[in-house]
């Protein structure tokens, strides 16, 4: 499981630095690589969301809640 975690952190990362450079630079590469509202460009969004709440176990996973 830790490379599917390890492949999440990343595609999070790049949904990170995507984020950054809409908010700074007004600047989506997503869009710009691909059509705007494409299944493409959807799809990579849905994949960084799962990414991301993989990312949140991950997060917790080390915790005893006992």
């Amino acid at each position: 499981m830790e490379t599917v975690e390890k492949v999440a952190l990343v595609f999070t990362i790049i949904g990170a630095i995507n984020w950054g450079l809409v908010g700074l630079l007004d600047l989506n590469l997503v869009t710009l690589l691909f059509k705007e509202g494409s299944f493409l460009t959807n799809l990579i969004y849905i994949i960084i969301a799962i990414c991301g709440i993989i990312n949140i176990g991950i997060l917790f996973k080390h915790i005893d809640f006992e």
